[in-house]
């Protein structure tokens, strides 16, 4: 194993200069690719950010790929364990806000080291932060700011450990996808005077040059190759492989302000960093609602089809299993649709039949189910007020919906069909959609805070949280942290700036672990919510109907009385109560519950499929946050059906069957 170190003066680029230096053929011939999974929906996602997950110095707490458990080894191995009851709130504020800001240190080799971890977790795909080459000097930690479109950036490792990490991963039944950007590049190049632009009117500003490094000027020629690596641009400066140098590459408006007025958040650049053009299409705002017109009026660029090269070059050369597209928003459907077909024709030249591509999709439910069907992308993920109504219904701030209208009143309307979306199925959601709590973004949100960083007694109902995730339809995505409670919390009420920051905490510490602690890890496999996560994924993976199954969201009585069934809603904006939803596959069923009621464990009645579950029998509780209930049998008596009488612990899950 690579121990993580400071590689950055040591390291040299491994890439090529020039797309046309790839071979193909080579890549690809007399290979095994490792398959795609049957359906997605079967998987368990878990999204890290590479710069903040492991630096590989970590010991205790948790095991190595065996299960064997780590010790302290020094000089190679000097961070411990966080200890909840004397590390919380050790380091100064100030010098702690502010690491967060900067490369924290986490390594390819430091996540490799930690596949035992998330392969007893139960987790099956591993979605990893963009690990391309940012620009240099940057602080472009995320990632999302790439230089070097075919080099992995020296502060992860290099290209080699890559593959080697995604062999490793494969060995043990986990699949990885790579987060991968072609809306835009870093801030490769300068303006002139090198000051800030903004959009207007669709201009096209003048540029001073491609940049040698973060801030620079712009010295370097703003031409076409060979220009830049005559004037010393490799392997530092200016933006890589030279396919991409050509100034017709960029849009060149300045940077976007109204970012829902069209065609602006097409053409513009996000923030600094540099709009990628990516082909001809209709501009005309009287059209921008008609999404397959555009599609059929859209020319691809050359530099969308260097850049499909480029991301057929990172499946072949690191056998990755899908891909997580930045920013589908701000690129134009007719771009999503080329690049989409050309990626999913070339997975299946290699064997990998079901390559997913899962869509970063702002802009609400109706736009999202529109661009996925239209573009041919496999999955969404960003939709706005799915994270949102997930959390706030567990917090007791949100409807869980109801059937019985179609309005889109909570989280449960989300995944049936209705004369709104036109679906034609309820599992077209279960395939299509990715769920998730916490993310790195939040995309929309001012204040920022993970699911525990808003109240004391959140923390409590993460168990809930984390149960509806994993047992309603979607496809599950855990986001790093999110299984050891991490809390993301920003104490500042006045001053929002770098708000994300708080997303973003160190798993291994670093300067800027979480719950404002410095130097401690939080890898612990004994975690009560880690421990909760690897059971619940566990009884998924062993249960298809929790997996695949058709969902109906349940009326509960308190009572059992014919006519006092009903579907939960806000009373005074508050829903302190038992929500309870039904998994259906091939004739099976699972009943699933949360209560949001954080001091109060609460027993009550739902209705079941009354074929299935018919009222002289019961129902066997076979998983609850309280261990002590699995094995507990419920009667079931014949009241509007089928009803079962269930019991459901303060803040807790439970699963019957």
């Amino acid at each position: 194993m690579i121990m993580a170190s400071n590689r950055l003066d040591t390291l040299r680029p491994d890439a090529e200069q020039r797309l046309r230096d790839i071979d193909f053929q080579e890549l690809t011939s007399n290979r095994k690719f490792y398959p795609s999974p049957a359906c997605w929906s079967d998987e368990v996602l878990y999204f890290l950010f590479l710069d903040r997950f492991s630096d590989g110095r970590e010991y205790g707490g948790f095991g190595d790929i065996e299960g064997s458990r780590v010790s302290e080894q020094p000089e190679k191995r000097t961070t411990p364990l966080f200890d909840p009851s004397r590390d919380r709130a050790t380091a100064e504020w100030r010098s702690w806000f502010e690491s967060g800001k900067e490369w924290c240190g986490g390594t390819i080799a430091g996540m490799q080291e930690k596949l035992g971890y998330l392969s007893r977790l139960g987790i099956t795909a591993i979605w990893v932060s963009p690990v391309f080459r940012q620009v240099t000097g940057s602080k472009d930690y995320h990632g999302y700011g790439i230089q070097n479109f075919l080099d992995v950036d020296p502060h992860f490792g290099n290209r080699e450990e890559l593959k080697e990490f995604v062999k490793a991963a494969h060995a043990l039944g986990i699949r990885v996808i790579l987060d991968i950007i072609i809306n835009h590049a870093g801030d490769v190049f300068a303006y002139e005077g090198n000051e800030r632009y903004f959009y207007y009117q669709g201009e096209s500003w003048p540029v001073n040059g491609y940049r040698l490094s973060s801030g620079e000027a712009g010295s370097i020629p703003f031409q076409a190759a060979p220009a830049p690596l005559q004037s010393g641009a490799w392997p530092e400066g200016a933006v890589w492989p030279e396919e991409l140098q050509s100034p017709e590459t960029w849009t060149r408006h300045g940077e976007i302000r109204q970012w829902d007025s069209f065609p602006e958040f097409l053409d513009g650049d996000f923030c600094t960093l540099k709009d990628i053009h990516l082909g001809t299409a209709l501009r005309d705002p009287l059209v921008a609602g008609d999404i397959e017109m555009r599609i059929r009026e859209f020319a691809p660029s050359e530099a969308l089809r260097h850049l499909t090269d480029v991301y057929r070059f990172w499946m072949a050369f690191a056998d990755i299993d899908g891909f997580r597209l930045d920013t589908v928003k701000h690129m134009d459907p007719g771009a999503v649709r080329f690049f989409v077909t050309a990626i999913h024709e070339f997975a299946e030249s290699i064997g990998k039949e079901n390559f997913t591509i899962i869509g970063e999709i702002t802009g609400g439910r109706t736009y999202a189910t529109t661009i996925l069907e239209t573009t041919g992308l496999d999955a969404a993920l960003g939709i706005d007020d799915i994270p949102d109504k997930l959390e706030f219904l567990v917090k007791g701030w949100r409807s869980p919906g109801n059937p019985d209208t179609i309005e889109q009143e909570g989280y449960f309307d989300l995944f049936r069909n209705t004369p709104l979306d036109n679906r034609r199925s309820h599992q077209w959601y279960a395939k299509h959609i990715v769920t998730m709590l916490d993310d790195h973004d939040q995309v929309g949100v001012q204040h920022k805070f993970r699911f525990s960083g808003d109240a004391l007694c959140s923390e409590r109902l993460l168990p809930a949280a984390l149960g509806m995730n994993l047992t309603t339809a979607g496809i599950p995505c855990i986001y790093y942290g999110t299984e050891q409670a991490f809390n993301g919390a920003d104490p500042r009420s006045d001053d929002d700036s770098f708000s994300d920051v708080f997303l973003r905490e160190c798993m291994f510490g670093g300067r800027f672990g979480s719950y404002q602690s410095s130097g401690k890890h939080f890898f612990n496999e004994d975690h009560e919510l880690y421990r909760f996560v690897r059971a619940l994924t566990k009884v998924r993976s062993e249960q298809i109907a929790l997996r695949r199954g058709r969902q109906y969201l349940r009326p509960v009585s308190g009572s059992g009385n014919e006519g006092d069934f009903y579907y939960p809603q806000p009373v005074n904006g508050e829903l302190h109560w038992v929500i309870a939803w039904s998994r259906i596959f091939a004739g099976s069923e699972l009943l699933c519950a949360i209560n949001t009621d954080t001091e109060r464990e609460l027993t009550l009645w739902v209705l079941v499929d009354s074929g299935i579950h018919p009222a002289s029998g019961s129902m066997q509780c076979i998983f609850s946050s309280d261990a002590l209930q699995c094995g507990e049998s419920a009667p079931l008596v014949a009241h509007n059906g089928s009803a079962v009488k269930i019991r459901v612990p303060a803040a807790g899950f439970v699963v019957y069957g």
